[in-house]
């Protein structure tokens, strides 16, 4: 229940702060990235995959979008893609061998975490932008959500545990790790979907008043 007060996170963070300071989204997505990493939250996903699964869904669901809102592409992007890139980054970091080594090597780890979040933010840069088609980019948020449904899916039906890092840590908060897991497959198969929800509806939105206002 510690909370990560490692100096390099913390002046990242106040670097990002101070790169957003004149914007709320963007101090959201800075928000975000401190419960993810500063608050009990970074320590307790090393105990329990669903904390892990909490973790990754802020990163790329959260902070991701937030951070595309304030940086977006100013030129028409290649969605189609970024979603393939995003996607194939999220399944192999949930690979086993490559996850438990994610977390038994510090290196590894940020090289996790930092291709989470670039892979997710250009990605939804790419579905954002006002140039592209803004069906298009819906329905490809909402493929987003549904490889990461499967993912979970996966995950929540599976026979046994699948990652070694997380053999243990369930048993002190009174799970064992193949429900640990169920439970993260759980979150990434149903909670996982209300932002990409959100920001699809925000672009479905965006996109009739530009039909509104191109009528009128």
């Amino acid at each position: 229940m510690r909370w990560n007060l490692d100096p390099v996170v913390l002046a990242a963070l106040v670097v990002l702060l101070f790169a957003v300071r004149k914007s709320r989204l963007g101090q959201g997505a800075a928000l975000v990235l401190f419960i993810a990493f500063v608050s009990p939250l970074c320590a307790l996903s090393s105990a329990l995959f669903s904390a892990r699964v909490v973790h990754h869904i802020l990163l790329i669901a959260l902070a991701a979008p937030l951070l595309a809102m304030v940086w977006p592409a100013r030129r028409p992007q290649q969605p189609v893609l970024l979603f393939a890139f995003a996607t194939v980054v999220l399944w192999v970091w949930h690979l086993p061998a490559l996850y438990d080594l994610a977390l038994s090597n510090v290196l590894v780890y940020w090289i996790m975490q930092l291709s989470l979040i670039v892979s997710a933010f250009v990605f939804w840069r790419a579905v954002l932008a006002q140039q592209n088609s803004a069906v298009h980019n819906v329905i490809l948020i909402l493929a987003a959500y549904m490889q990461m449904g499967f993912l979970g899916a996966i995950l929540t039906f599976a026979s046994e545990p699948l990652y070694a890092a997380h053999a243990w840590g369930p048993y002190a908060w009174a799970l064992t790790p193949l429900s640990d897991q169920q439970l993260g497959g759980l979150i990434m198969w149903v909670p996982a979907g209300l932002p990409y929800a959100v920001f699809g509806t925000l672009l479905a939105r965006r996109a009739w008043h530009n039909i509104d206002h191109e009528l009128a």
